[in-house]
């Protein structure tokens, strides 16, 4: 049995190719023996470059001990292709990475309709819009979205999954105790906090251009199906989309304009047979049969709810002249852990005082307000509470308090301050 060590080994042999590391596993059967190799077997038994060749004859374990060592004390997950906790529809794919690293706490992905909800960094309104709903959607209807974290679309449809009170798992271009883009620090330690960021990128790696297009096939063999949300001609998404057709993956595509580049690509995949969809039961409802009783059409009520909140907060989209006039900058990463603070970007001039008001009144908001959400505002009984003391008072699930808490800064009943506090912004009588 190889012995783990020697699986970190080769996972931080970044320059090698997943498929280069595959064949080395299916040549010689495990990383140790692989590690114990010497040059006449390479040359005898494998087809590889002399770069690569040179690169496997380095047998210092030094990086594999900074790794384990990083790993224990920042309590990251590892998992190998020889674990029995190893995702096998991923396993299953052509050339599945030999090892995961895992931050946060992985679903049973094998049980799940996980999905796959990817597109463009530079969204339209619309494409922005439409992943926060799909997001929303899939969650609530029993899937798992699973993104790559990215800026735009991938970031939007964490954001929707997140607000629907449910998990989210991140698939990651950099390594697994990287941040990619920097800003989005926050929604990483969301995601972690509810569900699971992974990576085969070991912690310390530095980030390559190679990494995205490489971590476009995990997503997918992850998944079940693959949702393309707003994806121009050239666009990664597409790579994934590819994947997840290599793979024996649905696809299924929001539509867009005829006229917008940015979703000519998605438009391409349309014709040439993935499926339109509109809603994220249209995606689901393809898999009620092999996810019984897990699936189910999303409550209309609490759909209308979440639209109104969304159109509240973003507001229309728009015409396409105004946005190629309009320069779209990150918001600032808010430092903390376990909060979905949400980074909805300001795409109108927003009116936030048309009638200045300390708090909210009570008699006049308590009818709009949720079960969970009257438990969180009586738990919130003193000036900036710290996240963790109103999930212990509330008696709820972290994951539903964030996501309430979510809704209720974007609705202005609370009010975030710095360090994962909060207070309430309701009069009380």
């Amino acid at each position: 049995m190889s012995t783990l060590r020697h699986w970190v080994w080769l996972s931080a042999m970044t320059e090698l190719r997943p498929k280069v590391k595959c064949a080395l596993l299916e040549v010689f059967g495990d990383p140790e023996a692989v590690y114990f190799a010497d040059e006449a077997q390479l040359l005898e038994r494998c087809q590889l470059t002399p770069a690569e060749r040179g690169r496997v004859l380095q047998k210092d374990l030094a990086r594999a001990d900074e790794i384990l060592e990083k790993c224990e004390r920042d309590k990251l997950l590892i998992l190998t292709l020889a674990d029995a906790a190893y995702p096998q529809r991923l396993k299953n794919i052509f050339d599945p990475p030999a090892v995961l690293y895992i931050r946060g706490r992985l679903p049973a992905l094998d049980e799940e309709a996980a999905i796959a909800v990817v597109g463009t960094r530079k969204a339209t309104p619309y494409g922005l819009k439409m992943a926060r709903r799909m997001g929303f959607e899939l969650t609530k209807g029993g899937g798992l979205v699973v993104t790559g974290l990215a800026g735009g679309v991938d970031s939007a449809a964490a954001e929707g999954a997140l607000r629907a009170g449910g998990r989210c798992v991140g698939v990651l271009g950099c390594a697994i105790d990287d941040v990619y883009p920097k800003w989005n620090g926050p929604l990483f330690d969301d995601v972690a906090a509810t569900g699971a960021l992974v990576s085969e990128y070991p912690p310390g790696e530095a980030i390559q251009k190679k990494n995205f297009p490489e971590r476009n096939r995990i997503m997918s063999g992850l998944s079940v199906g693959v949702t393309v949300i707003e994806a121009p001609l050239g666009s990664g998404s597409l790579i994934t989309a590819n994947c997840a057709a290599e793979q024996g993956r649905e696809v299924f595509v929001i539509p867009g304009n005829a006229d917008q580049t940015n979703y000519a690509g998605s438009n391409e995949l349309i014709r040439s047979g993935a499926a339109l969809v509109t809603t994220g039961w249209d995606v689901l409802s393809d898999f009620t049969d092999r996810f019984p009783k897990r699936l189910e059409k999303p409550d209309a009520e609490r759909l209308r709810t979440f639209y109104r909140d969304e159109r509240d907060a973003v507001g229309s989209a728009p015409q396409p002249e105004a946005l190629e006039r309009a320069v779209v900058r990150p918001a600032p990463p808010e430092k903390g852990r376990g909060f979905a603070k949400l980074r909805i970007r300001n795409d109108r001039n927003r009116i936030d005082n048309e009638e200045k008001r300390e708090y909210i009144d009570l008699k006049q908001q308590i009818s709009e307000l949720s079960e969970n959400q009257l438990k969180i505002v009586s738990a919130l009984d003193a000036p900036s509470m710290h996240v963790d003391d109103i999930i212990e008072k509330s008696g709820l699930p972290a994951a539903a308090v964030l996501s309430e808490l979510t809704l209720m800064q974007i609705k202005g009943y609370v009010v975030q301050e710095p360090g994962k506090r909060f207070t309430l912004n309701i009069r009380r009588r």
